[in-house]
């Protein structure tokens, strides 16, 4: 038997299924019966209240669904899937509907073998899927583990205990749970999700993409090999190549004269690597200057003071946005004054932040991405500190001489 897996080679019923069942070695069974079966896979996100898991699905339309018990449920709406369709994978967007995003056989086959041999992949690796496996970061695990027959162990979600005790080689995970384990444990840990840690251990590989890419397609700044990355002038990135989405599950055909616009703005380094700056919409016009959350949030992770931050745009009367940073703290609660001061000997004086909210957490999604919108909210529930509060504290006039 070939090593490399050859899935969908029975009838094409031409169907869409969903896989409504938690993590575990009967996943991993029933996507391989649902592909050899000639089926695409939708996997449900078991997390979603019922009215949002509710409408997931209609936005999906599969035409059955296989619910925990393995047990098969036909639906009345469902629409057809083309040959060669492997996966629908909802976009892991924070704001509005996802998105079903439509990955043939080919483009995951195509990064199951890209990504094992950037990453050196033998036959004595084991993965280790512990993120959630209705979004693509944790789904492409089990597929390039099929895909490779290479050992797999899969969670039913992130636990710091049981990623310790695997025998796992390799593992994806994200910041927030790279936080809690030893990565020395793991031959390779494979990072993605967020904006990682400023200091990371030399067996960490940070990686850039999204669902519609099929999961990572940039390692450590370097694409992978058949990966084509475009940044124009302007700094939007385009990206094309086998892994890449055949189209949206609504029919949308998102590329533009053969490259895919992920939305990302960035520029290549000095050493030839990609630096992602951010998201188009996340970036902040204050007084007329570019100011790009990511870069503060960079700079604002390496103060002694600061455990966790983010960043984002808030409405302002004066400056049409000003730069929010929200903080949260380590034993000592730092200062507005000097978060601006350190930032400002790192970056241009208008990306330094104008308000500061210390707060106990971060609103984050449950991909360990920074949820931006919540960000908003937050700011109207904690009251900031401002250069206005400063210069009106009597400790701030006293010692800065006003």
């Amino acid at each position: 038997m070939d090593r490399v897996r050859q899935p969908g080679r029975r009838r094409r019923t031409g169907r869409l299924v969903a896989i409504d069942m938690p993590g575990g070695p009967e996943f991993v069974e029933t996507l391989s019966r649902v592909w050899d079966a000639g089926d695409a896979a939708f996997v449900v996100d078991r997390r979603n209240p019922p009215a949002r898991a509710s409408a997931v699905l209609d936005v999906m339309a599969p035409s059955a669904v296989i619910d925990e018990h393995g047990d098969e449920s036909a639906r009345t709406d469902g629409r057809p899937i083309e040959a060669g369709d492997a996966l629908v994978v909802a976009t892991s967007g924070t704001t509005g509907s996802p998105k079903g995003v439509v990955l043939g056989h080919a483009a995951v086959a195509a990064s199951a073998a890209a990504t094992s041999a950037r990453l050196g992949v033998t036959a004595t690796d084991h993965w280790l899927a512990c993120l959630p496996l209705a979004h693509i970061g944790g789904l492409s695990v089990v597929t390039r583990a099929l895909h490779l027959a290479t050992p797999l162990t899969v969670l039913d979600g992130f636990d710091a205990d049981a990623v310790m005790r695997s025998e796992a080689t390799l593992v994806s995970l994200v910041p927030t749970a790279l936080a809690r384990i030893g990565a020395d444990r793991f031959r390779v840990v494979v990072l993605g999700g967020s904006a990682p840690p400023a200091v990371l251990p030399s067996n960490v590989v940070t990686t850039y993409g999204m669902t519609e890419t099929g999961s990572g397609i940039v390692y450590d700044g370097v694409p992978l090999d058949g990966v084509d990355v475009r940044v124009d002038e302007g700094g939007a990135i385009a990206v094309r190549g086998p892994t890449l989405l055949r189209a949206y599950r609504d029919g949308t055909d998102p590329f533009v004269d053969g490259w895919f616009p992920t939305g990302d703005v960035g520029a290549w380094d000095a050493e030839g690597r990609l630096v992602v700056q951010g998201r188009d919409a996340d970036l902040i016009i204050s007084g007329g200057e570019n100011v790009w959350p990511a870069e503060v949030e960079a700079a604002l992770r390496q103060h002694p003071d600061v455990a966790a931050v983010a960043v984002a745009g808030l409405p302002d009367d004066e400056w049409g946005a000003t730069v929010g940073a929200f903080v949260v703290a380590r034993s000592q609660r730092p200062s507005l004054r000097s978060l601006r001061d350190h930032v400002k000997e790192r970056l241009p004086a208008h990306s330094a932040p104008r308000r500061l909210y210390v707060v106990e957490r971060l609103p984050m999604t449950t991909l360990g991405k920074i949820d931006r919108p919540g960000l908003l909210a937050l700011a109207g529930q904690v009251q900031p500190e401002t250069l206005e509060s400063e210069t009106l504290s009597p400790r701030r006039s006293r010692r800065d001489g006003r």
